[in-house]
């Protein structure tokens, strides 16, 4: 058996390709794996559970069959969805981890990540990040109306396009002294994360060990996944 893990699918009406393609795996693949991991970025915005949007409605669903089936299914906040809160839970039936955090994979431990949180070079992100993933700004934002929430999410998303085009794509990275030292603090060989959009293995060495730094891609022109089994893990490309 193998588990899976996925992000950064940025899913939204505008793109159903990426919606399609996420379908057919959940239907197939996904299916008949032992488990799966979304590292975050599932969806392009989140603005609460509450939101009526039948696109993200259609995809919960099919997470939730796919949960009801036997397969777990779990989910980390990204930097585009750390607004999904218990009731996205309890309607797709998936569990909510927090970030990061270390997970046994067939008897190797594992760091998980969105990854942002290690993008230390860009201090107006990281400024941004602290801003939001705060629980009082978020229960601020919350009793927002529907409509203001969605203007606000289509500003921050305009201004997230436009500070990706400004500043150096070593800034947007993450930073290797932070990458080194959650390996430290974790104790961990092997971590996994996405957000940057940078698919990769990295071999390191961290404290005279040999350690691995896993890259998720993105799903804006194909699937990525990692398929993990007793063999260890494969960074794979899924063709749409």
């Amino acid at each position: 058996m193998t588990t899976l893990f996925i992000s950064d699918l940025h899913l939204e009406a505008a793109r159903p390709d990426i919606g399609d393609q996420f379908l057919e795996f959940l239907e197939t693949e996904a299916a008949h794996a032992d488990a799966l991991y979304i590292l975050g970025d599932l969806f392009e915005s989140w603005i609460g559970d509450d939101d009526p949007n039948t696109h993200y409605a259609e995809m919960k669903s099919a997470i939730r069959r796919l949960s009801d089936s036997g397969v777990p299914v779990y989910f980390m906040h990204g930097n585009r969805d750390f607004m999904i809160g218990e009731q996205f839970a309890r309607d797709t039936g998936v569990t909510i981890l927090p970030d990061p955090v270390v997970v046994d994979m067939y008897g190797e431990e594992v760091l998980l990540s969105h990854g942002d949180a290690w993008c230390t070079d860009d201090v107006q992100y990281q400024q941004m990040r602290k801003m939001t993933r705060n629980p009082e700004w978020q229960s601020m934002m919350r009793q927002k109306p529907l409509a203001e929430r969605q203007a606000i999410a289509a500003a921050a998303r305009a201004e997230s396009v436009q500070h990706g085009k400004e500043i150096d794509d070593t800034i947007s990275d993450v930073n290797a002294g932070a990458v080194e030292q959650a390996f430290v603090e974790s104790g961990v060989t092997t971590m996994l994360h996405g957000h940057t959009h940078r698919p990769a293995v990295h071999e390191l060495t961290v404290d005279g060990r040999p350690a691995m730094r896993i890259v998720l891609g993105d799903w804006y022109e194909h699937g990525s996944v990692v398929r993990w089994d007793d063999n260890g893990p494969d960074l794979v490309v899924i063709e749409r």
